[in-house]
């Protein structure tokens, strides 16, 4: 499942620092605008414990985590929807990804120079929205105008679709995010979400914040973090506090080395460990395990997926064929020691085509060939 998220922010915010370290991909990371102008794509595992659970009773050859794609975007300034800096060049490298990283400076620092000479997260976050506003306005009212003179020889279709775009727009000319547009119900806000996707609208997307902070603020307790969480609890959105100076040494360290600066610093892990999760669950993903001597994996899945849905994940022909879904927990697993122990007890169930699959289930799933 090739799901993307986009790192986006102004320039010299820590995007780039951040990207290396989520995917030790070594992309340029300097202190001017524009270091970053070729998105940069990486993959990044998505860490969870329960494999290394599942390991203590399978052993196995490897162990694959779940994974994201992640694009490093160029940095965008205020104006860059009518051409400053980058312009546009950076819109179509955004529109294709499924969800935003929106990486915003929380530290001062007066060696690193930042666009607008002064930091203050909350303008900063202004102006990414604003860019972004001015985009999906230029591109709504594009289609909106055509819609609206195909509905007046009575096409339904385009009467459908002036409906949704008209207060998509006048939302936009507010500088307002087209996620926090509600057209009064699940099934109408459904119906534009799609046709947002369709047009590849950026502020429909979900968006996590990122608070890149300092090294004396690994908690992120600063007034400047506080004032992105009350901005992203007003969007019903998160924040992740991120020292990304401190994750690009972590990422360079041998794993021993790595765990012994861990451990000196009061941390059970790295923050891009929680960044990659909480991107992970922004994208309303959940994972289920297969388990083997050639290896232990975990497999992506959307959450609400109908188990041959899931089997579809391996191969299309798991879906194609599907029988049966035999599934377990891990919990059943560590009570009674081993899989075949799990049987003995009853414990593994047959599931049919209208099982809705639950994060951590353990499955071998039956096909016809």
């Amino acid at each position: 499942m090739a799901l993307e998220v986009g790192i986006v922010g102004l320039p010299n915010v820590g995007k780039s620092t951040i990207f290396n370290a989520l995917t030790a991909a070594g992309a340029l990371a300097a202190n001017y605008p524009f270091a970053t102008i070729e998105p940069n794509v990486g993959v990044v595992s998505v860490p969870d414990a329960r494999m290394e659970i599942l390991h203590k009773f399978q052993k196995t050859e490897k162990m694959i985590p779940a994974a994201l794609r992640v694009v490093d975007i160029a940095g965008i300034v205020k104006g860059a929807a009518t051409g400053e800096g980058l312009g546009n060049k950076f819109l179509s490298h955004i529109r294709e990804v499924d969800a935003v990283l929106h990486v915003v400076r929380c530290f001062e620092d007066s060696d690193i120079q930042h666009v607008e000479q002064s930091v203050d997260p909350i303008r900063d976050i202004d102006t990414i929205d604003t860019e972004l506003a001015l985009a999906d306005l230029e591109t709504v009212s594009s289609v909106l105008d055509k819609q609206q003179r195909l509905a007046k020889s009575g096409n339904k279709e385009a009467i459908a679709l002036a409906e949704i775009l008209a207060p998509a727009q006048k939302h936009l000319n507010e500088a307002k995010a087209l996620r926090s547009l509600d057209y009064g119900g699940e099934a109408a806000n459904e119906e534009a979400r799609k046709v947002f996707k369709t047009l590849g609208l950026i502020t429909a997307k979900k968006i996590l914040y990122v608070a890149n902070v300092a090294e004396n603020d690994l908690e992120g307790k600063s007034p400047l973090v506080d004032v992105v969480r009350k901005r992203a609890a007003d969007e019903k959105s998160a924040v992740v506090p991120v020292c990304g100076k401190l994750e690009a040494e972590l990422s360079e360290l041998p794993e021993a080395d790595r765990n012994e600066m861990l451990a000196s610093l009061g941390l059970a892990e790295p923050a891009l460990a929680s960044l990659t999760r909480g991107a992970y669950k922004l994208l309303g993903l959940q994972s289920y395990f297969t388990m083997g001597p050639k290896e232990i994996r975990a497999w992506t899945v959307h959450v609400g997926a109908f188990a041959p849905q899931a089997a579809g994940v391996i191969h299309t022909d798991f879906e194609k064929g599907f029988i049966r879904a035999e599934i377990f927990t891990i919990a059943d697993l560590e009570k009674f020691g081993s899989e075949s122990a799990v049987k003995q007890a009853g414990k593994v169930r047959a599931e049919g085509k209208n099982y809705v699959m639950a994060d951590g289930d353990v499955v071998h799933f039956l096909f016809n060939r």
